[in-house]
C-alpha cells in the first residue's frame, strides 16, 4: 500500500514502531496489539517484522491519552494502565500526565504465512 492522504506524513520509520525488547516479546507472545506513539510511523496496509514474523497496520487513530483505560493499556501489553501510565510518564523527562495529550495508536496482527 502507497503513502495514505487520509493520514500526516510519517515522523519516523515502521520498522521503530516497537523496539523495546520487553515490548517485542509482548508482541510476539500475542498480548501486545496496539502502539501508542506522538507522530505517525505506519498507515492501514503496511507490514513490518519482527524476529521474522510479520505483522501489519490494521487501523491507526488519533486519541487522547485520556481515553486510555485497563483495555487499552492491556493491548499495549502491560498488566493494568497504572503501570503503563507509570512507564510512560518515566521514559519521557519532565513529562506529566495530560489527559488531552493526543497520540496516535497503531493496531496491528501477525499477517499468516
Amino acid at each position: 500500500m502507497g503513502e495514505s492522504t487520509e493520514f500526516p506524513e510519517k515522523t519516523c520509520t515502521l520498522d521503530r514502531l516497537v523496539r523495546q525488547k520487553r515490548l517485542v516479546e509482548a508482541v510476539l507472545s500475542g498480548q501486545k496489539t496496539e502502539q501508542r506513539r506522538d507522530g505517525v510511523y505506519g498507515y492501514p496496509g503496511e507490514s513490518f517484522e519482527l524476529e521474522g514474523r510479520i505483522f501489519e497496520i490494521v487501523s491507526l487513530t488519533h486519541d487522547r491519552l485520556g481515553d486510555i483505560g485497563e483495555t487499552e493499556a492491556r493491548s499495549e501489553g502491560f498488566e493494568s494502565f497504572e503501570q503503563y501510565k507509570s512507564l510512560i510518564v518515566r521514559m519521557h523527562k519532565g513529562m506529566e500526565w495530560d489527559p488531552e495529550h493526543r497520540v496516535w495508536v497503531h493496531r496491528f496482527r501477525e499477517v499468516a504465512r
